[in-house]
C-alpha cells in the first residue's frame, strides 16, 4: 500500500498510524523498512467523539511510552535517519510538544484542544449529527449555532509556540530540531521522589542507545523507494502525445511479477494533467504480456486501458477510479483453445490473485478466468465480470455493477448495502443474506446483463460469454440478482420522483426520514405530569 501510494503521487509523504502500545516500536522498524516517510505514534488519550467507551478506555497505552520505545528501537536498527516520527494524543502545551520532542518526535498533532477553541463542548455525538454547536453535523439548523474563526485556532497555536520557545530558551536550544532525541535533558526525579510516584523506574523509558558519533537523532534523509526502475517511467514517456496532445497511443509492453502497481506512476501524471475528469476512453492503450506484479491497474483514471495477456498477482484495480482493465490468459496458453477438457478450461483457470477492485469507485474490470477471494470489496462504482471467485465476495460493496460467470465462495455480499451482483447459478447457501435480497432479473436489468457479458466477450473472447449470448434467452433465467434491500428501495424512489417531476432529494429524505413518535397517552401524560 505504502508503495501503491507513492508511485500515484510520488511528491506525497505517505504516513503509517501506529497505536501506541508495547511492542510499538518493533511495528515501526518494520514500517521505516517498507519505505513509509511518516510514522504516527498515537497515545491512547485521543480518539473522536464518535469513539465507543471500551476504546477511549482501554485501547492503547500513553504517546509517551509509545513514542520513548519507537525512538529507541529505531535508533539501535539504524533507521531513524530515514523517517519523519510524529506523535498525537491529547498534546495540549508547549511542555507536552517539547517533551515529545526530547523523547524523539518531530512532528506533533492536536485536534482535542483546536476543537475545543472553535467551540467544541465535548458532547461525544459526533456520529449523531446532533452536535450542539454545529461542528460535527450536517444539519443547517444546527450548524449556524457554530462561532468559531480562523482567529481562534491561530491564537492557539501563536502562544503555543510561544511557549514552546521559552523553554528551548531555557535549555539552550535554538530550534526544535536540536532538541530532538536528547532523552539526557528530561529529570524526572520530581515526579518520582513524590509519595504518589515512588518505586517508578523510568530509565528504560529515557534509556538511549549507544550511537556512533554524529549519528542523527531524527529524520535527515527520503526514504528511497525505488521509482527509478519503476515500469512506468517507460509507460509514461510512451504515452507522452497522449499526455501532451491528447493524441491517442496504443503500444505493446512485457511485464514481469517484479512490476508492482503497473499504471499507477501513469495515472497519477494523468490525474495531474487533467483533473479528475481523465481523458476520453481508450486515449492511452497498453497491451502487457506476462505476469503483472501486485497492484496492477491501481488508481486507474478514466482515458487509460491496461490490457494484460497472460496473469496477475493480488489487489487489481485498487482503487480504480475511471480506468479500463483487462486481464486475459494469452493467446499461446494451453487451456484457451477450443479442444481444451474440462477443468482444464480458461474459465476454470485462476486468471487474478484476491481483494481485486479494492476500493474502486469507478472504471470496468473484464476477468477471463477465476480470480481469489474478496472480489470487489468496498466497491462503490466500478463494473466488473469475472468467470469465478472466492470466500467474501462484494464484501461492504456501496455502488457498481458485478457480474459472475461462475462458482463464488461463502460468505458473498457481506454487508453489502450498495450496488448490484448478477451471479450465474448461483448457490444460495453461499450468500449472507443479512442485508441483500435474491430474486429474478427485471427487464431493464436482463438489458444491463446483455450488454456487459457482450462487453466481456469483446474484450476477452470468452468461451462462457460466447455461449450465454448463444443461448441466451435461456441462459439469462439462470441469473439471479443480488440486490441490498434499502438500496434497491432507494432507488424505487428516485426512479417514481423522477418520473413524477418531483426533487430527488426530498423524495429520498422524505421516504427515509423515521416517523413521528406518538404522542402518550393521556393517563401516562397525566402521569408524568404529576411527577
Amino acid at each position: 500500500l505504502v508503495h501503491d501510494l507513492k508511485c500515484v503521487n510520488p511528491a506525497a509523504r505517505v504516513h503509517v498510524k501506529l497505536v501506541s502500545e508495547v511492542g510499538v516500536g518493533t511495528v515501526a522498524a518494520g514500517v521505516a523498512k517498507l519505505k513509509a516517510d511518516v510514522i504516527l505514534i498515537s497515545g491512547h488519550d485521543g480518539g473522536t467523539g464518535a469513539s465507543p467507551l471500551n476504546s477511549l478506555k482501554h485501547a492503547g497505552t500513553p504517546w509517551e511510552l509509545g513514542l520513548a520505545e519507537a525512538q529507541q528501537t529505531l535508533l539501535l536498527n539504524k533507521l531513524r535517519d530515514r523517517v519523519t516520527v510524529q506523535v498525537d494524543g491529547q498534546l495540549k502545551t508547549g511542555r507536552d510538544v517539547l517533551i515529545a520532542a526530547l523523547l524523539g518526535a518531530e512532528e506533533f498533532g492536536f485536534a482535542t484542544a483546536p476543537l475545543i477553541v472553535e467551540g467544541c463542548v465535548m458532547m461525544r455525538v459526533c456520529h449523531l449529527d446532533t452536535c450542539p454547536v454545529g461542528i460535527a453535523t450536517q444539519n443547517p439548523v444546527l450548524r449556524e449555532r457554530f462561532t468559531g474563526r480562523p482567529e481562534f485556532v491561530e491564537n492557539f497555536f501563536l502562544f503555543l509556540a510561544e511557549e514552546v520557545r521559552g523553554y528551548l530558551a531555557e535549555l539552550g536550544f535554538r530550534s526544535i530540531d536540536e532538541a530532538i532525541g536528547h532523552t539526557e535533558l528530561l529529570d524526572v526525579a520530581g515526579a518520582i521522589d513524590h509519595w504518589k510516584g515512588h518505586g517508578l523506574d523510568l530509565s528504560r523509558v529515557l534509556h538511549l542507545p549507544e550511537l556512533p558519533e554524529g549519528a542523527a537523532r531524527r529524520g535527515v534523509r527520503a526514504q528511497d523507494h525505488g521509482l527509478d526502475a519503476a515500469l512506468d517511467n517507460r509507460l509514461i514517456e510512451l504515452a507522452g502525445p497522449a499526455l501532451r496532445e491528447r493524441t491517442p497511443v496504443r503500444v505493446e509492453v512485457e511485464v514481469r511479477n517484479e512490476h508492482r502497481s503497473v499504471g499507477a506512476m501513469l495515472g497519477g501524471e494523468v490525474t495531474r494533467r487533467f483533473g479528475g475528469a481523465g481523458l476520453p476512453d481508450d486515449t492511452i492503450e497498453f497491451l502487457l504480456r506476462g505476469t503483472a506484479g501486485q497492484s496492477f491497474g491501481a488508481f486507474l483514471p478514466r482515458g487509460v486501458t491496461l490490457r494484460l495477456h497472460g496473469d496477475a498477482n493480488d489487489y487489481v484495480g485498487k482503487g480504480l477510479s475511471g480506468g479500463r482493465v483487462v486481464v486475459r490468459p494469452d493467446t499461446d496458453a494451453p487451456f484457451v483453445g477450443v479442444d481444451a477438457a474440462p477443468g482444464r478450461r480458461a474459465e476454470d483457470q485462476i486468471i487474478a490473485g484476491n481483494t481485486i477492485l479494492y476500493g474502486a469507485t469507478g472504471g470496468e474490470v473484464y476477468l477471463r478466468g477465476r480470480v481469489g477471494e474478496r472480489f470487489a470489496v468496498r466497491n462503490s462504482g466500478a463494473v466488473a465480470v469475472v468467470e469465478g471467485l472466492g470466500d467474501h465476495g462484494c464484501e461492504y460493496m456501496t455502488g457498481g455493477t458485478v457480474v459472475v460467470l461462475g462458482p463464488t465462495g461463502r460468505n458473498f455480499a457481506a454487508g453489502m448495502s450498495g450496488g448490484t451482483a448478477f451471479v450465474h447459478r448461483l448457490d444460495r447457501r453461499l450468500v449472507n443474506t443479512e442485508l441483500v435480497d435474491l430474486s429474478p432479473l427485471r427487464d431493464e436489468e436482463r438489458d444491463r446483463l446483455h450488454e456487459l457479458i457482450q462487453r466481456h466477450f469483446a474484450e476477452t473472447d470468452s468461451a462462457v460469454a460466447e455461449d450465454l449470448l448463444k443461448r441466451w434467452p435461456q441462459a439469462v433465467e439462470e441469473f439471479t440478482a443480488v440486490v441490498p434491500r434499502d438500496y434497491r428501495r432507494v432507488m424505487e424512489i428516485m426512479r417514481a420522483a423522477e418520473a413524477a417531476g418531483r426533487d430527488v432529494d426530498d423524495a429520498v429524505m422524505s421516504a427515509l426520514s423515521p416517523a413521528p413518535v406518538p404522542p402518550a397517552p393521556r393517563a401516562v401524560a397525566q402521569e408524568v405530569a404529576r411527577a
